[in-house]
């Protein structure tokens, strides 16, 4: 199952990050240069990150959308 948008997804892969941490730590460092939009959006793939375990990131296939 999929828990993240399209567009979560995408801005997902705009980070090199390899572990959960590291995306949520490179995540939460932008929020500052994020337009209320975007911020509100890296909110709720930050939630969802948080909420998942290190395995279930690990199996997540994610890639920048001009790449499928």
């Amino acid at each position: 199952m999929n828990r993240f948008t399209v567009e979560e997804t995408n801005l997902i892969s705009i980070y090199i990050a390899d572990t959960r941490r590291e995306l949520i730590g490179e995540m939460t460092g932008a929020l500052p240069y994020m337009d209320d939009d975007m911020r509100a959006m890296a909110m709720r793939t930050l939630a969802k990150l948080r909420a998942m375990s290190n395995a279930d990131f690990a199996a997540l296939a994610v890639s920048a959308a001009d790449e499928v």
